[in-house]
């Protein structure tokens, strides 16, 4: 019902728009958000964005690189990442749920997730 797409292989200082597409039923009334998960480590979230896009939120590490975005009439939510580092480097999920912004970053409160896509920045 999530579908990612976007990643791909980049250089460091480069950029890539990341969408999740969503079908099947509406999210519009959702909070959705961006998470990640480098080889070896634990998925860690990224970025999350109000049912109205109203409020945004991000992680320290990709704040003021990052940016998120929704357009409920397509049904998709976006993640524009500008100066990307090697760090950034892992598969990217999108997921959705009715989350309150004090948990936007807790992955167990989404009830739906795309399928990932990679990203991979170059030095």
């Amino acid at each position: 019902q999530l579908q990612a797409s976007g990643g791909g292989l980049v250089q460091a200082g480069g950029s890539l728009r990341l969408s999740c597409a969503a079908s099947g039923r509406t999210f519009s009334s959702n909070t959705m958000a961006w998470f990640r998960q480098a080889p070896g480590k634990e998925r860690e979230f990224v970025a999350a964005i109000s049912w109205n896009g109203g409020s945004t939120y991000f992680a320290d590490s990709v704040k003021g690189r990052f940016t998120i975005s929704r357009d409920n009439a397509k049904n998709t939510v976006y993640l524009q990442m500008n100066s990307l580092k090697p760090e950034d480097t892992a598969v990217y999920y999108c997921a959705a749920g009715r989350v309150p912004s004090y948990y936007y970053t807790h992955e167990s409160r989404y009830d739906y997730w795309g399928q990932g896509t990679q990203v991979t920045v170059s030095s």
